[in-house]
């Protein structure tokens, strides 16, 4: 009985654990100058399995800067960054905890670049790199999983 209580124990926590190797959940980003948090993420997956970004929150707004995205080019030009899906697509590589295919705006410049999300720390954070081309030409955040 103590083989299947503790057989079942295991399987359950693996499992939990294996469920956070994922970018979908709630996260904060990290501002490049400061280092801080600067916005709340919810990464979700639509109905065709690609994933969707949304800006929640933004964490100590700077008061000078503009609240909408009016460097936007597409549909979210002049819309509020808050509520503003930023990341667009994005499918998990085959056998890999890597989501890539996808692309993330910058609402600050209007810019968006191709994307690669990369769960780390067992699914407590995540590195987000953008990039134009190649990976290798690009940055990577790392965002902290908020839930």
């Amino acid at each position: 009985m103590k083989k299947i209580v503790l057989l079942t124990a295991f399987t359950t926590l693996g499992a939990l654990a294996q469920a956070q190797m994922t970018p979908v959940g709630v996260w904060h980003s990290i501002d490049d100058a400061t280092n801080k948090p600067k916005a709340v993420i919810r990464i979700s997956t639509n109905a065709s399995g690609a994933l969707s970004g949304v800006v929640e929150k933004a964490l100590n707004p700077d008061p000078k800067a503009e609240p909408n995205c009016v460097k936007c080019s597409d549909d979210r030009k002049d819309k509020p960054k808050v509520g503003m899906e930023i990341i667009r697509g994005g499918k998990k590589a085959d056998g890999k905890d890597v989501w890539e295919e996808g692309k993330i705006l910058d609402p600050d410049n209007g810019t968006e670049y191709r994307l690669r999300l990369t769960p780390i720390d067992g699914g407590k954070k995540l590195e987000m790199r953008a990039y134009v081309g190649t990976p290798m030409l690009g940055r990577t955040q790392t965002w902290i999983r908020v839930e």
